[in-house]
């Protein structure tokens, strides 16, 4: 578990624990540090409370299944709404109740027991190469993608990642597992290659006319463009926001959740609080070119570039409801073989 746990826990503060005894909060975070450490050094300042860190890659739910009781954890951030579900089903959070959060986070962004949490928004666009097919119409939809049209064109990640299954599962929920199967069959017949890589591999393989289209969560434009190695990948394509006509663009989640034994309760919320605030979620938008999750905040000079955008408004957990089903039709169809 150690090895999993590659980076261990990180003090973002030089407060002497003897001093602040009290006076701290643990983190068990799937974020990575250059996203999370400006916000919670933030509000160390402002509230005095030691935010302690412990980073990963992945482990973290069964770590908290093992440590019971005894786990030091208060916090849990994560992404997906697939990973936020299944610390609910595995028992190792807790309902949070406060104002604050719901006032800043709606209500479909948020657990109906209130036990986790969004704090950002991603969608999942389709990348469409600038030399070779151009800005896509506005009636593009993701069931495009399984015309014939697009014979040996398009290039994914695995079916069954995270980002990809929770696609799948929204499809499930507006268009029934029979027809979604049949679309996921039609987008397999289109691949340029077998699924691999990630998100920016995808617009990588466009750029080097492997394929024309591919699916990617949004924030990975603003990620290379501003990569001096990948801003070349970043030209050479469009953004693209499907179902604008429809059900609106799938969008995913980051999210955070209470640990069920938390031993610093009061200070785990007032850190949830801070975190569901403007100055937090401006940061957010700025260092990561994700969406607040708060109305009214700001998205990054980059992000609102790309244009406003129709949101499926469909409530998260009836996608999460729906992953068990959106494996099964993914294995049925074979998609990664």
């Amino acid at each position: 578990m150690k090895k999993i746990l590659a980076l261990s826990a990180v003090a973002l503060t030089t407060v002497a624990p003897q001093s602040f005894a009290a006076e701290e909060v643990n983190v068990y975070s799937y974020r990575q540090p250059f996203l999370v450490e400006p916000m919670f050094n933030e509000f160390t300042k402002e509230t005095g409370i030691k935010v302690n860190v412990k980073f990963a890659k992945k482990g973290l739910t069964e770590k908290l299944v093992q440590e019971g009781e005894y786990s030091p954890a208060d916090v849990i951030l994560t992404t997906d709404i697939s990973r936020l579900v299944d610390l609910v089903n595995k028992e190792v959070v807790q309902p949070v109740q406060s104002d604050v959060i719901s006032a800043n986070i709606p209500a479909q962004y948020r657990d109906s027991d209130n036990e986790w949490f969004a704090l950002t928004l991603r969608s999942r666009n389709v990348y469409s190469s600038r030399d070779r097919v151009g800005k896509l119409a506005s009636e593009f939809n993701y069931a495009d993608l399984a015309k014939p049209e697009y014979k040996g064109k398009i290039c994914t990640r695995s079916g069954k990642h995270a980002y990809n299954i929770s696609l799948v599962a929204s499809m499930i929920a507006h268009k029934g597992e029979a027809e979604t199967k049949s679309w996921l069959q039609g987008v397999k017949s289109n691949l340029a290659r077998k699924p691999q890589g990630n998100d920016r591999a995808q617009v990588k393989a466009i750029k080097e006319g492997l394929c024309d289209v591919s699916l990617g969560n949004s924030y990975y434009l603003g990620k290379m463009v501003n990569n001096k190695d990948q801003k070349a990948w970043a030209d050479s394509v469009y953004i693209n926001f499907p179902n604008q006509k429809s059900s609106g663009t799938h969008v995913n989640v980051s999210g955070m959740a209470m640990a069920k034994f938390s031993p610093n309760k009061a200070n785990a919320q007032k850190l949830m609080e801070f975190l569901t605030a403007e100055k937090a979620q401006q940061m957010y938008a700025e260092v990561n070119y994700e969406y607040p999750v708060k109305e009214g905040v700001k998205r990054s000079e980059l992000v609102a570039s790309w244009g406003d955008f129709k949101a499926d408004e469909l409530p998260l957990e009836k996608i999460a409801q729906n992953h068990s089903k959106a494996v099964k039709l993914l294995d049925e169809v074979k998609f990664d073989l």
